[in-house]
């Protein structure tokens, strides 16, 4: 299995972001840097460590499953996003992890044998589709409309698997469900119900459940529009949803503190295999985390990250309408830290294109779209796309990123 391990595109797209700084890197999805809660951060391990009856009990290992405290305050923080209660988000079904990437790729590790599938948008997480391969898993692309999933092209798949008799080797479907990475799509709550029924449907002829595998990590960084609960609202068929997020993203990224939501066997078979993991996610990190949401600190912190990023969304937004080239085109987004743009056909904008080198060239990088679709054999991937992310890089960064980007891509298109 270790030799099938390579290295994942993020390592190099990160290393080069950080070894090179006269690189204005428009990649890899760090977040605002300005913005992490610094102060905030310090007053609540202040709290903590103020005296030994508190300090002390952070400072010991904690539970495989996670604290307890942190536990319910996730289910309920849930509940109160998706507007519904009910044991789809019952404290024994949540998980603490260390981040929303542990819970990934344990849940794999739980639900699959090599040679399994898994299905996922095309296009999807690039990291996930690491996983996949470390794992020695298949993917299967379902194409993805602005409002999310293709329905009918996920019954073609799911019809096709059936008929060549794989069905039985594809264990879940994957939705990166809010502000997707790459695209910014955001999936509809009748998709995600839509979805479901249509895996029940085929679980018959599977032989065993066939899960949707929610992955939640942008939710919080809506900035326009209303929020879409999540599949475990969706009644008594959220009993296939595996639902992952993260304190990451929307708090402090270099906290490293994740969750998920699992039906049972998978929540045991998770947890056990987590213990064998780490014994459980770090104990102060977790207090951090359980601080912050008990005294709103998170929820005003989230508030300003939202008009943080609204306000870099806007910049990345006229930059594009000042230096892109009218033939490009690109989806805009309510939330999340990417725009996703698409050259004519003819064009690569691959990792080996002229257009990619020629950007390195000029001291800009993105993410190349191809890195972003599965090795699926039933097309070939494109390679005329690209995320450009405004996570991390500044408002003066975002305007010459997208002009040097703009002047490269004129030259080609």
């Amino acid at each position: 299995m270790g030799q099938c391990i390579v290295e994942p595109p993020i390592s190099w797209l990160m290393t080069a972001a950080l070894s090179r700084p006269k690189l204005i890197s428009l990649a890899a999805g760090f977040t605002d840097n300005a913005s992490l809660p610094v102060t905030e951060t310090r007053t609540l391990l202040d709290s903590i460590l103020h005296s030994n009856k508190t300090g002390q009990p952070a400072l010991q290992y904690g539970s495989t499953a996670g604290d307890s405290k942190l536990r319910q305050l996730t289910a309920e923080h849930l509940q109160k996003l998706d507007g519904k209660r009910g044991k789809n988000y019952a404290t024994g079904r949540t998980l603490i992890t260390g981040g929303s990437q542990q819970l990934l790729y344990m849940t794999l590790e739980a639900l699959c044998d090599t040679g399994d599938i898994i299905l996922v948008e095309d296009p999807t997480y690039f990291v996930f589709l690491s996983i996949l391969q470390s794992r020695s898993l298949r993917a299967r692309g379902v194409r993805l409309e602005r409002d999310g999933l293709d329905l009918a092209h996920l019954e073609k798949v799911l019809e096709r698997l059936k008929k060549s008799g794989q069905l039985r080797r594809v264990k879940a479907l994957y939705l990166v469900s809010y502000f997707q990475n790459p695209t910014g799509v955001t999936t509809s709550f009748k998709k995600k119900s839509a979805a479901l029924k249509l895996l029940k449907k085929f679980e018959r002829a599977a032989g065993h459940p066939i899960y949707l595998l929610e992955d939640a990590a942008y939710r919080e960084l809506r900035f326009t529009g209303q929020d879409v609960p999540s599949a475990l609202a969706a009644g008594g068929a959220a009993e296939r949803v595996i639902y992952t997020g993260t304190y990451t993203k929307p708090f402090a990224t270099g906290a490293r503190v994740g969750f998920g939501i699992l039906p049972e066997p998978l929540f045991t078979a998770v947890k056990r295999i987590k213990g064998n993991h780490d014994f459980g996610t770090s104990n102060l990190l977790q207090q951090l985390v359980a601080r912050a949401l008990a005294t709103e600190i998170y929820d005003r912190h989230v508030v300003r990250l939202q008009k943080r990023y609204a306000q870099k969304a806007r910049v990345m937004k006229s930059a594009l309408e000042k230096h892109f080239p009218a033939a490009i085109e690109w989806w805009e987004s309510e939330g999340g830290l990417y725009f996703w743009a698409r050259l004519p056909k003819e064009i690569s904008a691959g990792v080996k294109s002229k257009v990619f080198s020629t950007a390195l060239k000029n001291d800009v990088l993105y993410v190349p779209g191809e890195l972003c679709y599965a090795d699926d054999p039933s097309r070939a991937k494109p390679d005329n796309e690209m995320r450009i992310s405004f996570g991390s890089a500044s408002e003066e960064n975002i305007r010459k990123g997208i002009a040097r980007l703009g002047k490269v891509l004129e030259k080609f298109v």
